[in-house]
């Protein structure tokens, strides 16, 4: 069986049917006591009229009652019952006989004192009381079936009755007698339907007035900002982020309404971050690879050096004790008096040989050592000046320009100095090498502050010689290799590699063919501590 499900109410068919029944009851109950307050005040007015009506005739009547002309008296009477509203007026002596009435049916009789309309008055053992207003009223049905409401009001004993010639009243007589004024309801009553009927129209009216009140605004406060947030939701659901919404108001909806556009500001800029990162993730990935192929190349580099640097060390000290037997007995048979001077020059060149090898040994034995750097406070600038002062007159700098830019707001670094003045004047040699068949070349040196995060100084030596191959670039600070032929070790750039890692810093080769070579350097800033010697 199909489930059937509830009927789904809008907010606005919401709101309205809470809102309709609030305002039904309240100004149900408002209408309810309104017309309770109205018939009290209707009632209250009434009884007040009929006892001024009852106090006029008792006054107009004074004066024929104290010359007993009861003729005159009950032809006033008559004439103020034909007032409209008014069934009927009697009057009563103070034994309840009923000595005139405009219902001449009922002149004569005598009255039960002990009814509940006279017991007010005649209470059992008492005198006759006075009581208030509202009490001497009741409220009857006469035997033809017309709703009345009577009041009785007393005719108090005077002096001037007690002592008038016609009849006389003892002194102590305190009521002489009572005027009965019994009204009929019905116009009352068609007062009262006539308010209350326009208590309810007017109620009706102002139902439906705060019903379509209610409805307008809330469509206009609530209803159309929650629409709209609520399609603004829906197109989000399907993906559309470049949707836009404008809040309709400066309340708690349309700040919710702000919010709503800034979120979808922020999914937005989220979903272009990950279209752009997909579009570059390869890209990424790619210097990824690159970063850690340059990293396993620089690590197979260091175990390459530090493998070959034990084997050098071995061969260094196997080879150093031939060449200093090669380099004593050349230097005595050189001085030795029976030598034929046919073969002193060969002598010579065996020594300078030997001592060429001798030098050869001590530069693998300082490659292969594991030397302590001796680390002190320094300017990097002064180092760079003190390096570039040993070499600068040298021959190989006669055609170069020398530029210096040296930044004077440098953090002071960790180093040995007599270690990095071999690293710079080692890569000043090669510059000047490098430009030695120039006409005329140049050597910048430039120091700066570091880019890294923790700060240090970088230093870029650039010449503007016959440049490195691209495909010998990656082995530049290889253990003996060298651009120069015969003309170098190859160890040069290995052992300041080895120096600059030593200080926890890098060191890099840039070069085109026929533009130059640049060597960056990074060096960590001093972080206050000083290492004993």
């Amino acid at each position: 069986m199909r489930r059937l499900l509830p009927r789904r109410f809008s907010l606005i068919q919401k709101l309205t049917i809470l809102t309709g029944t609030v305002v039904v009851l309240f100004m149900t109950l408002f209408a309810w006591v309104n017309i309770n307050n109205l018939q009290k005040l209707l009632v209250n007015n009434t009884i007040r009229d009929l006892d001024n009506l009852a106090s006029t005739i008792i006054r107009m009547t004074r004066h024929q009652m104290l010359v007993d002309n009861r003729t005159i008296v009950y032809q006033m009477i008559n004439e103020v019952a034909n007032r409209p509203g008014v069934e009927r007026i009697r009057m009563i002596n103070r034994d309840g006989v009923i000595v005139h009435s405009t219902a001449t049916d009922e002149i004569g009789q005598l009255l039960d004192q002990k009814a509940a309309r006279c017991s007010l008055c005649h209470k059992p053992g008492q005198t006759l009381t006075r009581p208030p207003l509202l009490e001497r009223s009741r409220f009857f049905t006469l035997p033809d079936g017309k709703q009345v409401m009577g009041l009785a009001k007393a005719v108090q004993n005077e002096q001037s009755c007690s002592t008038a010639a016609c009849h006389a009243h003892a002194g102590s007589t305190r009521v002489l007698g009572v005027v009965d004024i019994i009204v009929s309801l019905d116009v009352l009553k068609a007062d009262l339907a006539s308010y209350r009927n326009r208590i309810i129209l007017l109620t009706v009216l102002l139902i439906i007035l705060l019903g379509a009140s209610l409805t307008f605004f809330t469509l206009h406060l609530v209803n159309r900002p929650v629409n709209e947030l609520l399609r603004h939701t829906a197109r989000l659901a399907q993906g559309q982020l470049d949707c836009e919404m404008t809040p309709t108001s400066n309340d708690e909806l349309g700040e919710l309404m702000r919010a709503f556009q800034l979120m979808t500001s922020n999914l937005r800029q989220a979903r272009n971050d990950l279209e752009e990162w997909g579009r570059t993730l390869e890209e990424k990935v790619r210097d990824r690879s690159d970063q850690l192929q340059r990293m396993q190349m620089q690590l197979v580099h260091t175990e390459k050096l530090a493998s070959l640097g034990e084997l050098v060390a071995g061969i260094a000290h196997e080879i150093n004790n031939p060449l200093s037997g090669i380099l004593i007995f050349s230097s005595l048979a050189a001085k030795d008096k029976r030598l034929d001077p046919a073969l002193q020059g060969d002598l010579e060149t065996i020594s300078s040989e030997a001592q060429r090898c001798a030098g050869i040994v001590k530069g693998l034995l300082e490659f292969a050592r594991d030397y302590q750097p001796k680390m002190t406070v320094c300017e990097i600038n002064q180092v760079v000046l003190d390096s570039l002062r040993l070499v600068e007159c040298q021959s190989v700098f006669q055609n170069v320009a020398i530029l210096r830019q040296l930044d004077n707001d440098l953090p002071q670094i960790m180093a040995d100095q007599n270690q990095l003045k071999q690293v710079f004047i080692n890569i000043f040699i090669n510059a000047g090498q490098a430009m030695q068949d120039l006409k005329r070349g140049e050597l910048k040196i430039i120091t700066t502050r570091a880019v890294e995060p923790e700060g240090g100084v970088m230093v870029r030596i650039s010449d503007s010689g016959c440049g490195v191959p691209e495909e010998q670039l990656g082995k530049l600070f290889d253990p003996f290799f060298t651009t120069k032929g015969t003309g170098g070790t190859g160890l040069g750039l290995s052992v300041s590699y080895g120096i600059i890692q030593a200080h926890g810093g890098t060191i890099t080769a840039e070069s085109v063919i026929g533009v130059g070579t640049t060597f960056r350097i990074s060096l960590p800033a001093c972080t206050g501590e000083k290492n004993s010697e």
